[in-house]
């Protein structure tokens, strides 16, 4: 065996075990969050999620403004955007306000529901994250594809459906966030892979928090409420590492974004859901239905059909639900390399 091909089986290897490192931080780093938010945002304690998520936003900014002070050559990025700043501001403004009412409606629903219903809910981004991919052009439709869309929303409804508490108000403040959350994510895909930008996550982060905070200023303006200021002076040392805490899950999703697609990112979110609900039924006693667990299964077996299809776009249940759906497999299937009309000799004129 060469060195060569010893080199060839080490890297790809290497590059699993980052993607799967990067994904169980992201677990444990969201899943401790929504559990931290979901603490706070009560009534007795911090329930103004405007101001906590402009906390969020101000840490994350300070932190990548000094440690770009310090090591600018952490932020490749910010060299790469000299003389863009029109394609900069493009990006960032719609990326800013779809973060800031990601963060906000998604703190705003633990006012009313339960967490094990939320992540019930959020099991839809795979299908919001990949449609505006389509639309974007990073994806492709197909028979396929159609059919396990029907299939995770067929389990994702029953879930969701069979909630005993369940409020109108944070449903729709829920579905609210996870519209914004999944264009935040295909745009930040784009920006971070493409984009006439090519940021990396630190400069991603630099530039996309201060849009984010000018959204949420002007929020904590129009909804202000005199009795922040007594809350903050009685909770901020649950409120700073709080907002240290969303500053790592920033970074984490930042980079799972680059490194494995907006896509990825929201599939590695839905294990997250899986574990936030287990340990949510557990510990928290929070109520499961048998009717919502046979939907959470159905979604889930669906959503990791989809994983396995684009993994393996050759194997025999690539194959066999291919032939059902009388389309060519996935792999076969025409794509921009694609050579559309015979090669053949050409004369010269």
């Amino acid at each position: 065996m060469t060195n060569s091909s010893g080199s060839q089986q080490v890297v790809p290897a290497l590059d699993i075990i980052k993607r799967l490192s990067l994904c169980a931080a992201y677990i444990v780093v969201s899943a401790s969050l929504i559990r931290f938010n979901k603490y706070l945002m009560t009534k007795d304690r911090f329930p103004y999620s405007m101001f906590l998520t402009a906390c969020h936003m101000s840490v994350s900014f300070s932190l990548c403004l000094l440690l770009y002070l310090f090591k600018p050559a952490a932020f490749p990025g910010v060299a790469n955007s000299e003389g863009k700043k029109v394609l900069v501001m493009k990006w960032m403004a719609p990326i800013g306000i779809t973060f800031a009412a990601s963060l906000f409606c998604s703190n705003q629903a633990y006012m009313y529901c339960s967490v094990t219903f939320l992540q019930f809910m959020k099991e839809g981004n795979v299908i919001i994250a990949f449609l505006m991919s389509c639309a974007a052009g990073l994806q492709a439709m197909n028979r396929v594809r159609c059919a396990i869309i029907a299939w995770i929303i067929a389990g994702s409804a029953m879930a969701v459906s069979g909630e005993v508490n369940f409020v109108f108000v944070g449903f729709v403040y829920q579905l609210i966030s996870q519209l914004a959350e999944c264009s935040r994510a295909v745009m930040g895909e784009v920006v971070l892979s493409g984009g006439g930008l090519k940021l990396d996550p630190l400069s991603y982060t630099l530039f996309v928090a201060p849009a984010c905070l000018a959204v949420l200023v002007g929020g904590i303006i129009a909804t202000w409420d005199p009795a922040i200021p007594g809350a903050l002076a009685t909770w901020w040392p649950y409120v700073l590492p709080n907002a240290l805490l969303a500053f790592v899950l920033n970074m984490l999703v930042a980079t799972i974004i680059k490194e494995m697609s907006a896509v990825g990112f929201i599939l590695a979110g839905v294990c997250k859901d899986i574990a936030l609900v287990l340990f949510s039924a557990v510990v928290f006693a929070e109520v499961v239905t048998a009717h919502q667990c046979f939907g959470f299964m159905v979604a889930l077996g669906g959503v990791f059909f989809w994983s396995f299809l684009r993994a393996s776009p050759d194997s025999q249940a690539a194959m066999l639900a291919a032939r059902l759906l009388q389309m060519p497999p996935e792999s076969k299937m025409p794509n921009e390399n694609t050579v559309l009309l015979p090669q053949t000799s050409s004369t010269k004129v």
